[in-house]
């Protein structure tokens, strides 16, 4: 097919992922599909902008700001922005349900509000103070028309006159100076690292993972490279998790079984209740957010049916003969073609999953089933690994569920995001039941997988 002028060859489930998704990068390229749109917005010499080697290299970087040891000081800090936000939020005044003393019959925006608790806890834990404590200020507005650059018409065009554009290359500029003068007022203060601080969360923000790092040539990252690295970290990170924090609640205010037995195992697992039947809840621990089955289950389920994504695409760089498992006919994809996989059909698929359009947690509980079998094949730990420069990963690639992506490009975030959104959905549902009239559709105009704008999907407490 031919889209906007691009000549397109889909391949789509389980084996069409594996086809596009496990080829070598020589072969299906994801830099030459993508770079024109992310460095307007992320910058240069950073992620496509940048050869493949030095990119993997960046991504081992920062997948070392993503050590357990930061991931454990992280949940903490997570719990009291998401509790903060709903105490000082209008939405959500006074703050209370059926699960505390007094009346609150109010509604709030499910999306907009996932998207400034994210933002919020994404600052707060790899952004860094200096960050979270300017995004009250003109650093959310310069976040807005950043990410207004993000769209399907800006992938297209990503040059084209538009004001959104003008919008997006300013903010670009200003936010890597806000990021450079930050690093260099650590650097003349001699705050390096983590103990070096005044304050003892900042040892735990990317910036003092980044600042120091060599590539294998000895050479030192830049300031403009840092700045821009954590520019991709907050709107890669961002996008993902509101939108699947936004799914989730969606879901169980719809399913309210389900969230009665969610806020039943936060009573069970972190919960005193008292003589008058209030429940004090202590925090939580990593190992005891990623430990939650049911919890599991609620974010696996809600990846299934919205993952981050709607399609892949890689730039074809040589002629490529299709296996002969997704065609019976000899095809040949030619130089120059764009390759496009899509995830979401093998996660949708009625010959793989029973019911595939039910949001069903449940289907994760058989060990012998489809869905469990299908995050094995995910996982692929007893299988090859292979290190493309960031450490040693699972291709994962041939697998029909594949939430964050396989091979080379498989999100490094992936413990974060879950760790994130399950410290989210815990303290949302310790405070509130939901209920909701229908989940909404999908918008499409969007490049990655949200709830409708202006659709009617406010939650409103039983």
């Amino acid at each position: 097919m031919i889209l906007l002028g691009k000549r397109m060859t889909i391949a789509l489930g389980a084996k069409g992922n594996n086809f596009i998704l496990g080829g070598k990068s020589m072969v299906f390229n994801a830099a030459d599909a993508y770079q024109p749109f992310t460095t307007p917005v992320f910058g240069k010499d950073v992620v496509y902008d940048a050869p493949n080697d030095k990119f993997m290299e960046q991504k081992k970087f920062v997948k070392a700001g993503l050590s357990i040891t930061n991931l454990r000081a992280y949940v903490r800090m997570i719990e009291e922005e998401v509790a903060d936000y709903l105490a000082k939020d209008a939405a959500f005044q006074p703050q209370s349900s059926p699960r505390s003393t007094s009346k609150w019959d109010g509604h709030f925006d499910v999306l907009r509000a996932m998207q400034e608790i994210t933002i919020l806890t994404a600052a707060r834990t790899l952004q860094g103070k200096e960050v979270r404590d300017n995004l009250d200020k003109g650093y959310a507005a310069l976040y807005a028309d950043l990410d207004g650059g993000f769209t399907p018409i800006h992938m297209m065009f990503p040059y084209l006159p538009l004001e959104s554009s003008r919008k997006r290359d300013r903010a670009q500029k200003l936010m890597q100076k806000f990021y450079v003068d930050i690093i260099r007022k650590r650097t003349a203060s001699g705050e390096l690292g983590s103990g070096k601080q005044e304050n003892l969360e900042d040892g735990y923000d990317m910036l003092s993972t980044l600042l120091g790092q060599q590539y294998r040539d000895g050479q030192e990252l830049k300031e403009y490279e840092i700045a821009n690295l954590m520019i991709v970290m907050l709107m890669g990170g961002q996008h993902t998790s509101s939108g699947t924090s936004a799914w989730a609640l969606l879901h169980l205010a719809d399913n309210p079984d389900v969230a009665e037995a969610l806020y039943k195992e936060q009573v069970q697992h972190f919960g005193t209740v008292h003589a008058d039947g209030k429940v004090e809840f202590r925090s939580m621990t990593f190992e005891e957010v990623r430990a939650l089955p049911l919890m599991d289950r609620v974010l696996r389920e809600t990846l299934r049916i919205h993952p981050p994504f709607h399609c892949i695409l890689r730039y074809v760089r040589e002629d490529t003969a299709v296996s002969p498992e997704l065609t019976s006919e000899a095809y040949v994809v030619p130089k120059g073609h764009y390759v496009m996989a899509s995830p979401i059909i093998s996660q949708m698929d009625p010959l793989i999953w029973d019911s595939p359009e039910k949001w069903d947690p449940s289907r994760w509980t058989d060990p012998e089933g489809v869905a469990a079998e299908a995050y094995k094949v995910y996982l692929d730990e007893n299988g090859e690994k292979v290190d493309y420069g960031f450490g040693k990963v699972s291709k994962g690639s041939d697998s029909p569920y594949q939430p964050f992506g396989a091979g080379r490009h498989r999100c490094i975030g992936e413990q974060y995001a879950y760790m994130q959104l399950g410290t989210i959905l815990a303290v949302m549902v310790r405070n509130f039941e939901l209920r909701i009239d229908g989940v909404p559709e999908i918008d499409y105009h969007v490049d990655d997988d949200c709830p409708a704008q202006g659709a009617p999907y406010d939650i409103v407490p039983s």
